[in-house]
């Protein structure tokens, strides 16, 4: 599995997480590639990156800054939620 992770660093969140399919590689890069521009045509400084694990629950373990939620809120759909798996997406 392929997770697109938008980050805000100074505010210790994550702004939108994807899931694609290994299958979906292509796309996945596209879609960071098309973030990255949009960010830095706006000037919003936030990482982006695609991280391969074999599931979310491997991301959190293996990229837990993204993920302690003592430092961060999570969005979905513009409204504060309570956990990263409410704005998950996935595309297969």
């Amino acid at each position: 599995m392929i997770f697109l992770i938008e980050y805000n660093r100074s505010e210790g969140r994550i702004v939108n997480i994807t899931g694609f399919d290994d299958s979906r590689r292509r796309e996945a890069e596209g879609s960071r590639l098309d973030i990255e521009l949009d960010l830095n045509r706006r000037g919003v400084n936030h990482e982006v990156v695609l991280l391969e694990a074999a599931s979310e629950d491997a991301l959190r373990r293996t990229h837990r800054r993204y993920f302690d939620l003592s430092k961060m809120r999570v969005e979905k759909s513009g409204e504060k939620g309570s956990g990263v798996d409410s704005g998950l997406k996935l595309f297969r």
